[in-house]
Parts: structure tokens; C-alpha cells; sequence
């Protein structure tokens, strides 16, 4: 690393907002926020922008918690505390405080807004401001460099997407020398990139700010009684308004395929769907690139194991990721992601579903197009994912007919 990524690196502080609700991935957010939910077999939500920050050297870190925070704390306390605060490095779960007013964070700003002490420009020139419930790989060093040589008061990571498909999200408007002239929430027609026909350029969360400027604009807002709740709604456009300088920085994936990969997995059909690219040929997102490790708590469970008995008794697992401590004994799963601790018992078939950690799947059952949430006992003979119907009567049944089964349910 050159010095002036050092440097960079040494004077930039990171936040990422990881409060969020959830609602519409519930029940898997029934006991914990969105970043916490589980995802691969053995990620975290929020590992994949942890990864990216250690991947690109940023270690002060704050992490924004708020709604059903329990399970992030957790996650954080035993899989990320592996920072030296005699190096000056952190990882610090920040709630609600209540520090400058009654109420909750009210929104992405807001929550930088009431923990303005913690922005401290003695110490840092600029603070990168991250979600942390999107899947992803970026090297934030790269922005930072691009934020310093353009020099601008925000600069704003953009991914290029289809005019087609641009109107579900916060598009910018640039010039030629990707200043941004406008910022439109869901527009009817989006703005084109000049140098590239077709697409337009939306906004994907990632922020970096001049410290001074961040914290000198929320300030100002405040004092205007302007509405500062969140950056796509209030501040990004106020600040065009008031001729600030802000730059747009095109995403660079450092997943390297023909296609960048950002991935918001906010309903349960979005969630289901990238979990089961992950067990593809040719998955879209690459678990297996060492040299962008990504990174998570680690349980020191034995080796998935496979066990076959007698006759018809064969445990197989096909086109599927399986998670240390499984047993599959005499069962047969395909196409599925088993999480940690998982039993699936003698002439039992599991196909196209996520089974999280803790679960005991007994003899002579078929769970199909199923997710099953932490710590269930699926007693022998029950059938999931095969009518509709009768699994609406007991769970929640997506657009798209995958069955949820929520955390610790008892049969």
C-alpha cells in the first residue's frame, strides 16, 4: 500500500447504518434486524460490508444498531472484535441515545446527526458512510482515492443499470466529468450517463464525506428547520441546491464478473434468490475468491459429515453448500444451503431451501422451496413446500410460493 493510502486510510472514519426494520423479510427479522439475518449458510448480512472495510484496510469502525439489535451485538462482540485499540482501530456498536432529542433515528442522516460527537475533524478528513444490509464487494480505497484527487464536498458510489430498470431506485444526474447536477427519487424517466447510452447511474448508499462539510451541512439543515432525515431524500438534494460539490465515483466491482454485483435482499423472494445463485455452476456472486476473503464468526463445530446405512439409507448431498457440523444421515438434499448443526435423518429429501443453524429434520420427511429459520425440530413425516395451501395455513408463503418457517417455531 502506497503512503497515500496509508494516510487516506489512517484519516478515514467508517459508519455503517445497520438498523434497519426489516419488514419485509420477516419472519426472519421477527428476532433480529436485517443485517443479522443469516445468508449462505454460514455469512452474516453485515459481513459482507465488514469484509469490504478489512479488505480495504478501514478499521475505525462505528456500526449504527437500532431495531432488535441483539443478535447484531452479538455477531459483532464474538465474530468482529478483532481490532487493536492501541493501534488506534475499533469496532463499536452505537444505539440510539437519545442525545440530542426524544426520538429514535429517524432516518439515514439523522442517525449520523445525533452522534455528531463522534465525528471528530481533529482526527479524520473524511467519514465513509455504508448500509449494512446490502451483498457486495468493493475496495473503498479506490473511492477515497478518487474522493481526494476530485476533491469533492460528497462523492457518491453509483452503479450503472438499465434506464429500463432505473426508476426503482435513487437515480443521479451527471455531466461529462460526473459532477452531479440533480438527484431524482424513482423518476418516470431517468437521466442517461453521457458516456454510456442506455443506462443510468443509481445510487447505491455508499457515501464519502468531507468531515467538516458533513458535519457543518446536517448542522445547518438543523438550524433551517429543514427536513435532514435521510441523504437520498433531503441532504443530497439540498446540497445540490446550495452549490455543493459532489461527484459521482463508478462502482468498481471487485467481484469480477461481466456484470457488477450489488445486491439489496429486502423481500423473501430477493433473499431466496440470491441464496440459491450461490449454488449454481457458475454463481453470479464468488464465495471462493481467496484473494478477497470474506469473513464471519467462526464456530469451532466438526466437519459436515455424510452417513449412509442399509438398503435405501443413503446420505447424499448434491449441488448443495453444507455447513461444518451438519450430519446428513440416510437423507437426501439437493440444491439446498444447510447452515450450521443441521440433522437431516434417514429417508428424508430436502431440495431447493435454506436450512439455518440448529435444525433437526426427522425420518420420512419432504421439505421443498422451504426456508426454516434457526433452532427448529421438523417432526418425522411432515411435508412442507409441496401444497400451497395447507402451508399458508400455518407459515408465511412468499410471492413466489417459498415457504417461511420463523425462528424457534414449535410444531
Amino acid at each position: 500500500m502506497s503512503f497515500i493510502g496509508s494516510s487516506l486510510i489512517r484519516k478515514t472514519l467508517t459508519m455503517i447504518l445497520a438498523g434497519g426494520q426489516g419488514e419485509r423479510l420477516s419472519p426472519l427479522t421477527e428476532y433480529r434486524t436485517k443485517p443479522s439475518v443469516p445468508f449462505g449458510g454460514k455469512y452474516r448480512i453485515i459481513d459482507f460490508a465488514l469484509s469490504n472495510c478489512l479488505n480495504s484496510g478501514l478499521r475505525k469502525i462505528y456500526v449504527l444498531t437500532q431495531y432488535k439489535s441483539d443478535s447484531l451485538n452479538q455477531h459483532l462482540y464474538e465474530g468482529w472484535n478483532i481490532f487493536n485499540p492501541e493501534l488506534m482501530e475499533f469496532i463499536y456498536s452505537i444505539p440510539p441515545q437519545f442525545k440530542i432529542s426524544n426520538n429514535w433515528y429517524t432516518g439515514t442522516a439523522n442517525a449520523i446527526f445525533q452522534n455528531l460527537n463522534l465525528l471528530k475533524d481533529d482526527q479524520f478528513d473524511n467519514v465513509l458512510i455504508l448500509s449494512g444490509d446490502h451483498i457486495y464487494k468493493m475496495d473503498y480505497l479506490k473511492m477515497l482515492q478518487y474522493h481526494v484527487e476530485k476533491n469533492p464536498d460528497l462523492s457518491i458510489s453509483s452503479l450503472y443499470v438499465p434506464i429500463s430498470q432505473a426508476n426503482r431506485f435513487g437515480v443521479l444526474g451527471i455531466d461529462q466529468n460526473y459532477k452531479v447536477l440533480n438527484f431524482i427519487e424513482k423518476p418516470n424517466k431517468p437521466p442517461e450517463i453521457p458516456d454510456k447510452p442506455g443506462y443510468s447511474f443509481v445510487n447505491m448508499g455508499i457515501y464519502i464525506f468531507k468531515m467538516k462539510t458533513l458535519k457543518e451541512v446536517l448542522t445547518r439543515m438543523e438550524s433551517e428547520k429543514k427536513e435532514n432525515d435521510d441523504f437520498g431524500k433531503h441532504v443530497i438534494p439540498y446540497m445540490i441546491k446550495n452549490g455543493y460539490n459532489i461527484r459521482s465515483f463508478r462502482f468498481e466491482d471487485e467481484n469480477k464478473k461481466e456484470q457488477p454485483y450489488w445486491v439489496d435482499v429486502g423481500t423473501i423472494d430477493s433473499y431466496y434468490a440470491a441464496s440459491m445463485d450461490l449454488i449454481s455452476v457458475h454463481p453470479t456472486f464468488n464465495l471462493y475468491d481467496f484473494g478477497w476473503p470474506l469473513r464471519t464468526k467462526q464456530l469451532q463445530y466438526p466437519p459436515a459429515k455424510t452417513v449412509s446405512h442399509e438398503g435405501e439409507r443413503v446420505g447424499r448431498a448434491l449441488n448443495s453448500l453444507i455447513s461444518d457440523g451438519t450430519v446428513i444421515s440416510g437423507g437426501l438434499v439437493e440444491r439446498s444451503l444447510i447452515g450450521f448443526n443441521v440433522r437431516v435423518n434417514s429417508y428424508s429429501y430436502v431440495t431447493d431451501s435454506i436450512i439455518m443453524d440448529n435444525v433437526n429434520i426427522g425420518r420420512h420427511c419432504k421439505i421443498r422451496r422451504t426456508i426454516i429459520d434457526k433452532n427448529v425440530e421438523i417432526p418425522e413425516g411432515t411435508e412442507i413446500g409441496f401444497d400451497t395451501e395447507i402451508d399458508k395455513e400455518r407459515f408465511k408463503v412468499s410471492e413466489t410460493g417459498i415457504v417461511v418457517i420463523p425462528k424457534n417455531y414449535k410444531f
